[in-house]
């Protein structure tokens, strides 16, 4: 390394090249799994005289741990809320056992591209455990991906908090969070990605949220759909 006239230090500190993604962090109903409604229709079962208000906070919150959700629409009745939660996480199983669950179009040809690219993938979601096994398992990717995270895994501390980020930054031994991308299509997923570091922030519109709401919560990169995140990082890095 040396100095320039400056006195300012140059070489491998201040390489303008960005750093290679070792890590994708993407979310999953909205972003790699079509939701098509299925969300709102488990929240319907699990609390059938919500309020038009109850369900615009369910809009709104997209993305965050459901249990946490719950506590909110139940004002804090820890009881009624793991009771409702049960019930959700039980009807979205029922839905996706029905077979109404799909991947999103491209999504799938987006994670083979991006292990084809030498990049490791995690899912993340507001879900309970086993609802995300259920899914994980009807889509059959469950050697398509290296991790999947839920909320449990780290103590309950959901999204928009960067705890499965990091999780999943620090199993897959990545060499910075530099070196982290994450996608999702709600606020709470840019929220997430800001607060754990990641050097690529993507939004997606295929889900919840619109193209403002996921760059006012820090979206560096919109797109319309996971479909094109390969190409993004194949021409960030050059």
């Amino acid at each position: 390394m040396t100095m320039n006239d400056h006195g300012t230090r140059t070489g491998a500190l201040l390489d303008p090249r960005p750093s290679r993604i070792e890590l994708v962090v993407l979310d999953m109903a909205g972003t790699t799994v079509a939701d098509d409604g299925l969300v709102e229709r488990a929240f319907g079962a699990a609390l059938p005289d919500a309020t038009d208000e109850q369900l615009a906070y369910v809009r709104a919150t997209m993305g965050e741990s459901k249990i946490t959700v719950f506590r909110h629409l139940t004002g804090g009745d820890e009881e009624r809320a793991h009771a409702a939660n049960a019930d959700f996480e039980a009807a979205y199983a029922r839905l996706v056992d029905e077979g109404h669950c799909a991947p999103l179009p491209g999504a799938e040809d987006a994670l083979r591209r991006l292990r084809d690219q030498g990049r490791g993938i995690a899912l993340t979601t507001g879900f309970a455990r086993d609802t995300q096994d259920r899914i994980l398992a009807a889509l059959g990717w469950n050697d398509l991906v290296d991790l999947a995270l839920c909320p449990s895994d780290v103590d309950g501390r959901g999204r928009p908090h960067p705890d499965m980020i990091l999780t999943a930054a620090l199993r897959s031994r990545v060499s910075s969070m530099a070196a982290v991308a994450v996608a999702g299509d709600t606020d709470s997923d840019m929220r997430a990605g800001r607060n754990a570091g990641a050097s690529v922030v993507a939004g997606v519109r295929t889900g919840a949220h619109d193209t403002a709401t996921l760059r006012l919560a820090g979206a560096g990169h919109v797109l319309d759909s996971v479909a094109e995140l390969p190409d993004l990082l194949a021409a960030r890095e050059g």
